[in-house]
């Protein structure tokens, strides 16, 4: 089988972030296990780079911050490069398969149409359960995973109105909603869609790293900014979290790992 190559599309725009460590530290740990990939990141919304679909076989689209609906000129291309795995993924035998993490299933999933982006009342920071639905249940990246499970979602915008219609003429699958808020009368946000056999994305972060983010999150400066925002309550939660090896250290170690594994086998097949 020829070396798999696999690209990380960086949409933090240059805002230093835990993601990117982390999305590195995982495709790092794959690399070792199959005896190598190329790897390659690009930085979309600074310096406008993308990859040519040819290039590569294997996708993952990170976080960033800011407003998901304004994308600039680097959305153009971005949207234009998406629109190229799924039709490629129509006709060809080797298929392409991507991640969308966060901001990048926001974009994709308004872009696509399945479901409303709009600001949340509040940002959403911390540890959350995230409950499958039925479709969850079947999902073989979820398999591995309990309902709920946990993750660490970091997010001020969302996706709501799933349509329905849409989402089935387009052959995708929304797999979990936000944390269960009886006493909030609001829409529970989508938080996980299978778009295509190939195309798979999460609204919160399944690559965060516990251990890592514990460590980072210990810092003086960081543990004052979280409580200051926050509030002391919710850090200490996240803290416990962090340290639960059945929380974000399980889901880190079965989400994006097993993406990962099945694109590789389903490559190697052809």
């Amino acid at each position: 089988m020829k070396q798999i190559r696999l690209a990380i599309l960086d949409l933090y725009n240059g805002v230093p972030n835990e993601g990117m460590r982390c999305i590195q530290q995982l495709v790092q740990e794959f690399s070792e296990e199959i005896g190598g990939c190329v790897v390659q990141i690009f930085d979309v919304r600074q310096q406008g780079e993308l990859p040519a679909l040819a290039d590569f076989d294997i996708f993952i689209s990170t976080g960033g911050p800011g407003n998901p609906l304004e994308t600039g000129d680097w959305g153009t291309a971005y949207f234009d490069l998406i629109d190229q795995i799924f039709e490629h993924n129509k006709t060809q035998t080797a298929k392409k398969f991507l991640l969308l993490i966060c901001h990048s299933f926001q974009m994709v999933s308004h872009h696509l149409g399945i479901g409303t982006v709009t600001r949340r009342k509040s940002t959403s920071f911390g540890t959350f359960p995230i409950h499958k639905t039925a479709n969850g249940y079947d999902e073989p990246y979820l398999e591995l995973l309990p309902d709920p499970f946990w993750a660490v979602d970091s997010r001020d915008y969302q996706i709501i109105n799933a349509n329905f219609s849409r989402i089935d003429a387009i052959g995708a699958k929304v797999l979990c909603r936000e944390k269960i808020r009886p006493h909030v009368p609001l829409e529970r946000a989508i938080m996980a869609v299978r778009f295509s056999r190939e195309v798979f994305g999460t609204q919160f972060h399944p690559e965060a790293d516990a251990v890592g983010m514990l460590r980072y999150f210990q810092q003086p400066e960081k543990q004052k900014q979280v409580i200051d925002e926050h509030g002391y309550e919710k850090y200490q939660n996240m803290v416990d979290h962090l340290n639960d090896p059945d929380k974000i250290l399980l889901t880190e170690s079965v989400i994006i790992p097993t993406f990962l594994r099945d694109a590789y086998h389903k490559l190697a097949a052809n």
